[in-house]
């Protein structure tokens, strides 16, 4: 009998290393089909999901209090499962090259806690080849098990939009891999059970790996030709969302709008194919100058607070300039790379004082890695400038009336407005007074 098989009789189970973005929506998707074990070494995430609380807020705090996940942080556990799926974030070091650490982490532990006829399959996005040349030998080393004959393995790039209600994991079609025709056929298989979108079997784990890191990095690119022009069009006193509204006309237009481009993905992905590239001889021309481009729009969009801030006659030290939103995008709780984050650190340096509010954001985890405190929008008064930063829902009903509200009682045109995601309707804004930019 197939492990497929065993898994739907529920003989055998799933686990899932890594309860984060990524893991959490995957393991109460296959609970609803399978005997599921969610692993992660943080007690405090576990004993949250275990009291029904989702701080990803991907599920919601009712999936989590109803899923039959059996939710654990003891590495011991795993043992009684035998498809295993590793969901662990990659990101990278300061020099911009791949951490492995927490893929490797997460291999040494299953590994430890392999048994024989299991089937591994990686979800972490990696550069082509970690699967086969880091993890396999870690697998090997830790458990004494020998791949291909005592366990197998693959990998399917995970596909999840945080804050995403419309594309979920179920109608996103998923990309399979196996190390051979036996381990591509289970895998596929057992994914089936819960993406109705289907599935693609990639020819090899290497294509499966740069197939992910290709996604991105396309996106990334194309970010970039966007916000390169927009630096450009700003010099020329051209309204780059107006240029893309008319080109947005023609058919065949791409759609893609200016912005910070931060997150666990997007921000980090295309550093692994420029990292392995570079390691067999060729260097990345046109990713890596995408990257600089979309890397540098910290510092420009910084600049501009200040340039608007003189423009309006304030002195710029001292000055209270209020960020609505952290997260590295809208309708999530996410503030991995923030680049609000690296802007408020750019005007500090000017002597500003940054206000920080987002109803959205994981404040533990922004006072954590940023040391930053979440404001209440009570204290978010008598600014001199405000920063649309992110495109939450609840701030796009907002009209600017309300958002006048935040400001010092000043003339209009000493009232700075820096609409990062084009939130506002310019015309009326500017026909108010307001000194405005957006990028």
């Amino acid at each position: 009998m197939s492990l497929y098989q065993k898994i739907i009789n529920r003989e055998e189970k799933i686990s899932l290393v890594g309860l984060g973005y990524v893991g959490m929506p995957i393991a109460v998707a296959f609970a609803k089909k399978a005997d599921v074990i969610g692993f992660d070494l943080n007690r405090e995430k576990i004993e949250a999901y275990q009291s029904g609380i989702d701080p990803t807020k991907e599920v919601g705090d009712e999936a989590v209090a109803k899923t039959p996940v059996h939710f654990t942080s003891d590495p011991a556990e795993l043992k009684q499962a035998k498809f295993h799926i590793v969901a662990v974030p990659t990101p990278i070091n300061q020099d911009k090259t791949p951490d492995l650490d927490p893929v490797e982490s997460a291999s040494h532990i299953v590994g430890q806690n392999l048994t024989k006829g299991s089937i591994v399959v990686y979800e972490s996005t990696v550069y082509p080849g970690v699967t086969e040349d880091v993890c396999v030998p870690i697998l090997e080393q830790e458990s004494g098990l020998k791949c291909g004959t005592d366990f197998k393995i693959g990998y399917s790039p995970e596909r999840i939009n945080p804050g995403d209600k419309v594309h979920r994991l179920e109608n996103i079609r998923k990309i399979v891999s196996g190390m051979d025709e036996e381990a591509l056929e289970e895998i596929a298989n057992v994914y089936e059970l819960v993406i109705e979108a289907g599935v693609h079997r990639a020819s090899s784990i290497k294509v499966a790996e740069a197939a992910k890191v290709v996604e991105n990095s396309q996106r990334d690119i194309n970010i970039a030709f966007i916000n390169e022009l927009a630096m450009a069009f700003d010099r020329m006193g051209i309204d780059t969302n107006e240029v893309i509204d008319a080109m947005n006309t023609k058919w065949n237009a791409l759609g893609f709008r200016p912005g910070l481009v931060g997150g666990h993905c997007i921000g980090v992905d295309p550093y692994y194919f420029i990292y392995e590239a570079e390691k067999l001889g060729y260097h990345s021309r046109l990713i890596s100058a995408g990257r600089q481009i979309n890397d540098d729009m910290s510092v420009f969009v910084g600049d501009q607070i200040i340039k608007q801030m003189v423009l309006a006659g304030k002195a710029v030290r001292s000055s209270k300039v209020v960020f609505f939103g952290a997260t590295f995008k809208e309708n999530c709780p996410d503030v991995r790379n923030s680049k609000v984050l690296e802007i408020v650190q750019y005007i500090q340096e000017f002597g500003i004082r940054p206000v920080l509010v987002d109803p959205e954001a994981d404040a533990r985890e922004i006072e954590r890695a940023y040391r930053y405190v979440l404001s209440d929008e009570k204290d978010a008064g008598s600014a001199d400038c405000i920063v649309l930063a992110v495109a939450h829902d609840a701030y796009k009903q907002r009209s600017l009336a309300q958002w006048d509200a935040f400001f010092k009682d000043l003339p209009a045109g000493e009232k700075v407005i820096i609409d990062i995601k084009a939130i506002l309707n310019a015309k009326e804004v500017r026909e108010a007074g307001y000194t405005y930019w957006r990028l």
